[in-house]
């Protein structure tokens, strides 16, 4: 595992005082995902839990469902840097595979936000989520409190990102930091597949604002709750709406707004 912290010289002025000193930083670095030994994408994120990463990445993009559809996942450096990470499909040749890795690429009416909803939902079968599970606003919080006790290099350097996947009743079951929200969600959700899970926990919280790719991983990997503790994008809702989701944002306090189907929050 590489290292998720690094020690960089800065200075530091608070009004008339200048104080140059070593400061902790969270460490970023490029991480090449190949499928098959083909290039698939470069992303850069924290070292640490990569194979959960390139699992939760290929969920999400349609590439493999489970644990079974990856027959090895194997790092490749002759010099003892672990940045390029090659993942072995079970079947030959495995799905078709785009250098345009992303999800609005699969649209099929030009680049804009029906087209990248839609492509989304073909993903899925064209079925949205089922509601299977209701949570309530203390479980949501529940959850928020312990993703931050849990986020032992942000508390280090102040830098990182974090999700954590929570049981309906707001008890943590996975937590995983990274420099990119992107990176830790794929993290976490990856861990659910490694595991084995048929689905993950219904409930998964972010440390970040709700953009439309962190909906649609959650809406491709069977996540029924996302709660984030900053502000949804209008793509990201309209995404949570017509994928199934329920989508909670501005999630501080005693506080949380509900963006789409709050008919799995108890109690509002």
């Amino acid at each position: 595992m590489g290292r998720r912290t690094a020690r960089r010289l800065v200075t530091r002025v608070r009004g008339a005082e200048v104080d140059r000193r070593p400061d902790t930083l969270a460490v970023e670095e490029p991480l090449e995902i190949r499928v098959d030994g083909e290039p698939f994408t470069v992303t850069m994120r924290t070292p640490g839990e990569d194979v959960e990463l390139a699992h939760g990445l290929l969920r999400s993009e349609g590439v493999i469902r489970t644990r079974e559809d990856v027959r090895t996942a194997r790092f490749c450096s002759d010099t003892g840097e672990l940045n390029v990470l090659d993942i072995a499909l079970t079947v030959a040749g495995g799905p078709a595979l785009s250098s345009q890795r992303t999800l609005a690429a699969y649209g099929g009416c030009g680049l804009c936000g029906s087209s990248t909803i839609d492509a989304v939902t073909d993903r899925l079968g064209g079925t949205p989520v089922p509601v299977a599970t209701s949570v309530t606003p203390t479980a949501v919080h529940r959850a928020l409190d312990g993703l931050r006790e849990a986020q032992s290099v942000f508390e280090r350097t102040g830098g990182t990102h974090g999700a954590a996947l929570a049981g309906a009743a707001g008890e943590v079951v996975h937590v995983r930091e990274d420099v990119g929200r992107h990176n830790a969600v794929d993290k976490v959700l990856g861990a659910v597949i490694i595991d084995g899970a048929e689905s993950p926990p219904p409930l998964l919280v972010v440390s970040s604002r709700a953009s439309f790719e962190i909906v649609a991983k959650a809406a491709m990997s069977g996540v029924e709750v996302l709660a984030c503790v900053s502000a949804a994008s209008s793509l990201a809702v309209d995404a949570a709406e017509q994928l199934g989701l329920t989508l909670v944002a501005f999630a501080r306090g005693d506080r949380l707004t509900v963006c789409s189907h709050p008919e799995r929050i108890d109690d509002i």
